[in-house]
């Protein structure tokens, strides 16, 4: 993929840059029975219609591709091609478990394309790009991405680009170097992924103009001092010498945290 920068024909073309993705399908319904509802709340109380969650708003209406993340089952899969998905900002793939006869999405790793045997399973001796495996059978220093936790759940290394490494690998944990520096320490028995994520150039793009952001489900953020006294408590241009506060009063500078301490 690509970046291409709009030619100005307008306000909103102006400086805008995007990425070019015609090596994406270009239809996003080839399997519709994996594809799921997506309800969304827009932000508000579904009691009273109350704004509850600030800077969300409606957005397009799209569809929700469940991202299968293989825990400990063993598979064998053909990946058929690169999807463009509306919900993250990463590309996913469509595969074909050749084992269990069946479509599923995942993550895509970095220069994984179409027509690429995968597999994933708890014990390989062969690890390549794209191969998920636990880290017990990684050697030290690769570069990995979509790391489960201890629950056995991914939550690290999921987001455009990013990557993570193997710093340290004993008998029963790991260190695991995040995207943000930080170094966590992991059951061997996790599962990782090799390889980077796709859309490495996702940082880079533009969205050139505010209508954007509200495609994607984004309302305007507005300065507390800009607001009525009745709607935050930098309202009415009378904080004066008191400290920044969430809107509900809290501190929010000075070291000041609501995690308590381990």
């Amino acid at each position: 993929m690509k970046l291409r920068k709009l030619k100005t024909i307008s306000n909103g073309s102006r400086n805008r840059i995007i990425i070019e993705k015609n090596l994406l399908a270009k239809s996003n319904r080839i399997v519709k029975s994996i594809l799921l509802k997506n309800q969304k709340s827009n932000g508000r109380s579904s009691i009273n219609g109350r704004i509850t969650v600030w800077h969300k708003g409606n957005g397009v209406k799209n569809l929700y591709r469940k991202v299968f993340s293989e825990k400990r089952e063993n598979r064998k899969f053909l990946v058929l091609t690169n999807c463009y998905d509306p919900n993250r900002n990463a590309f996913i793939n469509l595969n074909f478990d050749l084992i269990k006869k069946d479509f599923f999405y995942n993550i895509a790793a970095n220069s994984v394309y179409p027509g690429t045997l995968l597999q994933s399973s708890e014990n390989l001796k062969d690890v390549r790009l794209g191969y998920r495996t636990a880290i017990k059978n990684i050697p030290t220093g690769t570069i990995i991405h979509n790391l489960t936790s201890n629950n056995l759940n991914v939550k690290y290394i999921r987001a455009a680009g990013t990557y993570g490494q193997i710093v340290q690998r004993g008998e029963k944990t790991a260190k695991i170097k995040l995207p943000s520096k930080k170094i966590i320490e992991v059951s061997v028995d996790n599962y990782a992924t090799i390889g980077i994520i796709s859309n490495t150039q996702s940082n880079l793009t533009r969205i050139g103009k505010a209508g954007i952001n509200r495609k994607l489900g984004i309302r305007p953020t507005v300065r507390g001092i800009a607001m009525n006294p009745v709607d935050h408590p930098h309202g009415g241009r009378s904080n004066g010498g008191m400290p920044s506060v969430s809107p509900w009063g809290k501190p929010t500078k000075s070291g000041y945290h609501l995690k308590k301490k381990k």
